[in-house]
C-alpha cells in the first residue's frame, strides 16, 4: 500500500496565543501553488483535539480527510450552530463562504485541501464578532508570506 511521506514537505506551524480562547495547534505544508490560474492545494495536519483560527472560505474548495477526524462548526445562515464529524476517507466540496472552525479528533487529523479561486483570495481569519483579522491569499502562501505561523518540521 502505498503512503505519502509527509516528513519531507516544508511545514508552517500556527499555535494559539492570549487573543485565543481555543486551543489552536496545526501545520499547513503546500503541496502546489498556481497564481496564474486561482490553484492551491494544501495538507493541514492537528495535533489531537486541536482547532484551526475562525475563518470564512472565500475560495470553492475540495476537502479529503487522509488521517483522523475533522470535526466542523459551521454557522448557518440563520445563525444557527452546525456540527458535521467527517473521517478518514470523507470527501466534500464547498463553493465557498462558508463560515466555521475544524477541530480534530482524539488522534489528530491529516487532510488534504485544494482551493479554486479567480481572485487569488482563500480565507479570512475571523474573530468572534465575525471582523476580519486577517485575509490569506494563493499569491502569499506561494510566495512562503505566511503571517502568523513559523516555519517546522512536523513530518
Amino acid at each position: 500500500m502505498f503512503q505519502f511521506d509527509t516528513s519531507k514537505l516544508e511545514w508552517t506551524h500556527f499555535e494559539g496565543g492570549p487573543h485565543f480562547d481555543y486551543h489552536i495547534d496545526y501545520a499547513i505544508a503546500v503541496l502546489g501553488a498556481q497564481p496564474d490560474i486561482g490553484v492551491l492545494d494544501l495538507l493541514v495536519k492537528w495535533a489531537p483535539n486541536a482547532y484551526c483560527h475562525y475563518h470564512r472560505h472565500l475560495a470553492a474548495t475540495t476537502t479529503l480527510v487522509l488521517e483522523g477526524e475533522q470535526n466542523l462548526y459551521e454557522v448557518g445562515d440563520g445563525g444557527e450552530a452546525i456540527h458535521k464529524v467527517r473521517k478518514a476517507g470523507d470527501y466534500a466540496h464547498s463553493p465557498g463562504g462558508d463560515l466555521h472552525m475544524e477541530q480534530a479528533g482524539p488522534d489528530g487529523a491529516l487532510i488534504f485541501f485544494g482551493f479554486q479561486s479567480p481572485d487569488g483570495r482563500l480565507f479570512e481569519t475571523l474573530d468572534k464578532a465575525h471582523n476580519v483579522l486577517a485575509t490569506a491569499t494563493i499569491q502569499d502562501w506561494a510566495a512562503g508570506n505566511i503571517e502568523g505561523g513559523r516555519r517546522t518540521s512536523v513530518g
